[in-house]
Order: structure tokens, then C-alpha cells, then sequence
């Protein structure tokens, strides 16, 4: 039931986990074992530098430069190097093109490998079980959870993450989007596109 406060600010209280992170991270602090300027260090990268907007950014690179496309196709590592992300769990990359008759999903069946460097912090669902059987099983199916359906002559091929390799997979590009810069391509790369359950977000889903 809805209550109205009459403009009081109600705010929503800590979950628990967040409570015990606080509780965790000011005992830490207060035994010297850990140094809160290190801590804010740490989430600033996974927040602002690590995360899917990186990805996002090699996504739109790769749309509007023929040039970078091609290294990418070489030598994904490298080519995502030159834009400075680099990291644990971005050594070995290879990316992985969805065209009209081709659509790639990403899964890492052993345990939860996965690019952070550009996709940041893996979701809750790519580490559960049943998305790492069921991605191999009934990938269609799988896409269907996803509200992506595709047409039975597309081929859907899935690759299987390892400590040894990382795929990231590149959505094809929306129509209707010719001519867009990188800025405004950006915010149509999804974290999900980039693993391959969803596609890209349509051009009428952002402000050309």
C-alpha cells in the first residue's frame, strides 16, 4: 500500500548484505588491516573503469572505424589494449562478430571466466548453474528468457570461456544508425549484447 509522507524524504534502508559489507569494511579500517583511500581506489576502478562501458566502447570503435575493426578480428587483446583496458581476466581475448544469419552467446560452463576488463563484474546469472548448462543444452531457449528470439535460419553458436581465452561478443550494429559518432552509438552496447543474450538496443531507444 502506498502511504503519502506529505513531502517527508523517505529514503530506502541498507539491505543486509550492504549492512554487513559497512560492518565488515569499518572493522577492517578500525584495525588498521585496511586503508579506506586504497578501498575507494579499488571501487572507482570496478565502477568507472572496469565495466561494460568499456566494452561498449570497443563495440562502437569497431562500428565506425573499418581500421580497428580489422585489428580487432587479429588480435582482439591487442586491439582492446590500444584503448587501455588491460587487466586480470582480459589477457587472452577473442571477439566473436553476430551478423544476419549468425548470432554468438558466451558461457563459461566450468566455473564463471570472464572478461572483466571490459565487461566489469560477472552478473549473478552467468555464474548459476543453470545458465551455464542450459547456454550449451537450449541456447534458443536460453535467448528466449532473454526476450531474444531469433529466426530458425539463424545459426546460434555458443563458446565455452576459459582461463586460457575469453570471448567478447560483437552485437551487430543497429539500423537507422549511419552517420551516429561513438558517443551516441555507446549507450546502445549493452553488457548483455556484449555476452550475447540480447542484441544491441534499437536507434529508437536512444537520442540521435
Amino acid at each position: 500500500m502506498a502511504h503519502d509522507h506529505h513531502g517527508d524524504e523517505m529514503t530506502e534502508p541498507p539491505s543486509e548484505m550492504a549492512l554487513r559489507v559497512q560492518a565488515l569494511e569499518s572493522l577492517l579500517v578500525e584495525k588498521g588491516l585496511v586503508d579506506p583511500k586504497a578501498l575507494d581506489v579499488i571501487v572507482d576502478r570496478y565502477e568507472n573503469r572496469v565495466g561494460p562501458r568499456n566494452g561498449a566502447h570497443v563495440v562502437a570503435r569497431a562500428w565506425t572505424d573499418p581500421a580497428y575493426l580489422e585489428r580487432l578480428r587479429a588480435d582482439a587483446t591487442a586491439a582492446i589494449t590500444e584503448l587501455d583496458y588491460t587487466g586480470r581476466q582480459g589477457e587472452h581475448m577473442v571477439v566473436v562478430e553476430n551478423g544476419p544469419k549468425l548470432h554468438h552467446l558466451v558461457v563459461c560452463t566450468l566455473c564463471s571466466c570472464y572478461p572483466w576488463p571490459v565487461l566489469g563484474l560477472p552478473p549473478a546469472w552467468y555464474k548459476s548453474s543453470p545458465y551455464r548448462s542450459r547456454a550449451v543444452i537450449d541456447p534458443r531457449g536460453v535467448l528466449a528468457e532473454f526476450g531474444t528470439v531469433l529466426d530458425e535460419d539463424v545459426e546460434v553458436k555458443v563458446w565455452d570461456s576459459t582461463s586460457e581465452v575469453r570471448f567478447l561478443v560483437l552485437p551487430e550494429r543497429p539500423e537507422g544508425t549511419e552517420g551516429w559518432t561513438m558517443e551516441q552509438l555507446i549507450p546502445l552496447v549493452s553488457r548483455n549484447s556484449m555476452i550475447g543474450v540480447e542484441k544491441a538496443r534499437p536507434a529508437s531507444g536512444a537520442a540521435a
